[in-house]
């Protein structure tokens, strides 16, 4: 999902975790697990394996959520595939306009998928904000995949509309209704509050959205953890406020084993559990190969980016489009083809092997 690579990865990983006491005065309002409460929660839970998930028939949030294109039939098939390799947890993207557009729809969809998802015997991360990709989005039918572009209709949340008047009382109901309808069902691992906070180039401009959501969530005080993943090692000021409010640390890497363990070890100076939330980029060098075994070894939550190849075009990498639309030689994310066949054999049977499958 993110856009640019980790680059400064210790001496802002140190600013990072040196910074968090300096913002203890913003915490948000509400109780933030203790390292204890975390860790017991953390134990009780097999270790976390899975992916970013959207159904290969959704190009974005909407495609998936709205009632006209939502495709349970195709959810059911893929989250099979991911039950074969062992997976017991995915993360997905909600979308606000969605649920303003017909709120007791939206909801019962999302108790559909979940239902799909533990027939399979998978957890739910859920995801509220985003702040990647396009920042415009329309209610309807969504636009076709532009040929050989990453993401080419992926949705900001809530991008442009920030500037609206009145968005925030907007945004605190959305939060409010859905984590409120949903707080004590155990089918949902966590929630994700915000991916990659001050992302296409807002920054700092991020923060004011950032804090109120945590309000918002620790005002209905949901069973399941509430987190916003760590990503860009030069946001100080974001990655302190996300890391200090989270009751376990998320994060992203798409690095190489020796680089993301390094990620690993400073992280860990916060006492709670980590899940990475994304990875797997294969021309980075971040592959289920080299990392995943690294990750099950340091007992850290691993969700990959991508599953199956389909509308949103991240076998494509970020900044190498192909606008032939030929397939690349080597997919930057995902696992399987849409019939289930997967990319690379070796690597679903060394995931299989790590799940003990």
């Amino acid at each position: 999902m993110k856009t640019i690579h980790y680059k400064f990865l210790s001496a802002m990983l140190i600013a990072t975790v040196t910074a968090t006491a300096a913002f203890a005065q913003k915490a948000a309002p509400g109780k933030v697990w203790t390292p204890a409460k975390a860790n017991a929660w953390y134990a009780q839970n097999k270790w976390l394996t899975g992916s970013d998930f959207i159904p290969s028939t959704a190009i974005n949030q909407l495609e998936m959520w709205q009632a006209d294109s939502f495709d349970p039939k195709t959810i059911d098939r893929e989250l099979g595939y991911a039950e074969g390799i062992g997976f017991n947890t995915m993360r997905v993207f909600l979308y606000s306009l969605a649920w303003k557009q017909d709120k007791a729809g939206f909801k019962k969809r999302m108790g559909e998928y979940l239902a799909i998802a533990d027939k399979h015997k998978i957890k739910t991360m859920f995801v509220f904000f985003d702040d990647c990709w396009n920042a415009d989005a329309k209610i309807g039918t969504q636009p076709a995949p532009k040929v050989g572009i990453h993401n080419s209709g992926w949705l900001q949340d809530p991008g442009n509309r920030i500037k609206d008047a009145g968005i925030y009382d907007e945004l605190q109901a959305y939060v409010t209704d859905v984590m409120t309808t949903f707080k004590h069902d155990k089918r949902i691992l966590l929630w994700d509050l915000f991916n990659e906070p001050g992302n296409s180039k807002k920054k700092d401009a991020s923060m004011p959205l950032l804090v109120k959501v945590f309000s918002w969530a620790r005002a209905v005080n949901p069973d399941q953890p509430v987190s916003a993943g760590l990503w860009d090692w030069n946001f100080e000021k974001l990655n302190a406020y996300q890391a200090l409010n989270s009751d376990v640390i998320t994060y992203h890497d798409y690095t190489d084993e020796k680089s993301h363990l390094k990620t690993i070890q400073l992280l860990k100076s916060h006492g709670k559990p980590l899940i990475c939330t994304e990875y797997m980029a294969r021309t980075r060098g971040s592959k289920f190969g080299n990392v995943l075994p690294m990750l099950k070894e340091q007992n850290v939550g691993a969700l990959n980016w991508g599953f199956v190849m389909g509308k949103t075009n991240t076998i494509y990498a970020w900044d190498s489009p192909m606008p032939d639309g030929a397939e690349p030689k080597v997919w930057f994310h995902d696992i399987f083809r849409k019939d289930g066949t997967p990319y690379i054999q070796e690597e679903v049977d060394l995931i299989k092997k790590l799940n003990g499958k």
